[in-house]
């Protein structure tokens, strides 16, 4: 007790946090979209199909006595292809890496196998503490939610994980967002700030913006084309000759499919759905690069690019 009231009489120095975590679970988990609202912008692309998020997109929370990197994982799943193989790679070291875990399970759906596999996994990393988040809270009434609420609390025991919380929250309702926030810094280690306050991602601009017109391409086909595109951003260059007051960049992007066949559906008749992803996603590239933008897309076809190494690398992967 003396101890405390003697600590109140000097300057109490306060301790800043920063740290990494990342968030876990399968496919249309709501893993990105809660990224998302923790940072307040849209940073990792958003998509209810698996194996859209390929590149570790990060996120960063500021605030005044942390900060919170959130590092952005593919989904682990069992993999068909060299790719997914390269992606469970990539997740298992990630997890290693960062300070804490947060292991998303949607309120909606019941635990299955795929929860089962992935906790499973975490089980075996003993360092790094473990927050389970319990995500669409909104689409629940709350007896269903108690019941995920029991049935997550019972996993953990069974696999020998112990839940450092259990947390029930809504990014599209933004319910209990910050909570999360508030007990995840607890658990960064004490040190000064990673990045420069306004940063919220360190991807290149070139990547998210692969990423944006990927997003775009992907919408209403996703059934026909679920892992097949691929997008590369060849050059970024302001146009020349324009005044100051009125700059326009230059964005030339490829559209990568695997088979020809695969050409017609992502131009779509007379070009119009090629035509409305660029007018999509340069909306998009426009609002995250605050400047007038000149997209040009073409598509080009990289036969079978998810089974050759040397395509990945050359894509990125």
């Amino acid at each position: 007790m003396s101890a405390r009231t003697q600590s109140s009489e000097e300057p109490a120095e306060a301790v800043h946090r920063a740290g990494f975590a990342c968030f876990v679970g399968r496919p249309n988990a709501g893993k990105s979209t809660l990224t998302n609202a923790l940072v307040g912008q849209k940073v990792a692309i958003t998509a209810n199909q698996p194996q859209t998020t390929r590149h570790t997109v990060r996120g960063i929370v500021h605030r005044p006595e942390a900060q919170l990197i959130l590092v952005d994982t593919p989904g682990l799943h069992k993999p068909r292809t060299l790719l997914g193989e390269r992606l469970n790679d990539v997740v298992r070291t990630t997890w290693a890496e960062v300070d804490v875990i947060g292991f998303c399970l949607p309120a909606n759906e019941k635990l299955g196998p795929g929860d089962r596999f992935i906790a499973k996994e975490l089980a075996g990393i003993k360092k790094s503490p473990k927050v389970a988040i319990i995500t669409k809270t909104d689409l629940v009434d709350s007896k269903t939610l108690a019941e995920q609420l029991i049935a997550v609390d019972q996993l953990g025991r069974e696999l020998g994980i112990e839940w450092a919380e259990i947390v029930p929250v809504s990014a599209t309702a933004n319910k209990q967002v910050d909570l999360l926030a508030d007990l995840l810094i607890p658990m960064l280690p004490e040190g000064p700030a990673l990045y420069p306050e306004g940063d919220l991602t360190d991807e290149p601009e070139q990547i998210m913006i692969a990423e944006l017109i990927r997003e775009a391409a992907l919408e209403g086909v996703r059934d026909e084309l679920p892992h097949s595109i691929a997008v590369v951003v060849e050059e970024m260059l302001p146009r020349e000759d324009r005044p100051a007051d009125k700059p326009l960049l230059d964005i030339h992007a490829f559209v990568y499919i695997e088979r020809p066949s695969q050409k017609g559906i992502i131009i779509g008749p007379k070009g119009k759905r090629l035509k409305d992803v660029g007018i999509k996603s340069r909306k998009q590239i426009e609002a995250l690069l605050g400047t007038p933008v000149f997209l040009d897309l073409h598509v080009k076809v990289a036969k079978d690019w998810q089974r050759d190494p040397r395509q990945l690398r050359k894509l990125g992967f």
